[in-house]
């Protein structure tokens, strides 16, 4: 007997898998292997958002209506939660 086979990625789910990396590294999330609070680690955040952004642009055109938009709304969520994280929008507001 075969053992069941793990179904495919899509590419839905590997956009979803580095916004929750991100998310990690904004310690918004606990480390997936120990369940523990992990240190925000902003450079890690902007390497997960860089890599999205790189993939939006490699892919564009060849998305469906609904893998543009999750990468979309992905994107713009993990952006805003950079800026607040980060405290950028406290330096653009305050002189």
């Amino acid at each position: 007997m075969s053992e069941p086979s793990e179904p495919a990625l899509s590419f839905t789910a590997f956009v979803l898998s580095l916004a929750s990396t991100a998310a990690i590294h904004f310690g918004d999330l606990p480390d997936p292997v120990t369940g523990e609070p992990v240190e925000k680690n902003l450079a890690g955040a902007a390497q997960m958002i860089e890599i999205l952004a790189l993939l939006d642009a490699k892919t564009r055109g060849n998305l469906t209506a609904e893998e543009r938009q999750v990468l979309e709304q992905v994107l713009y969520e993990l952006r805003l939660r950079f800026v607040e994280v980060s405290g950028l929008n406290k330096r653009i507001i305050e002189p």
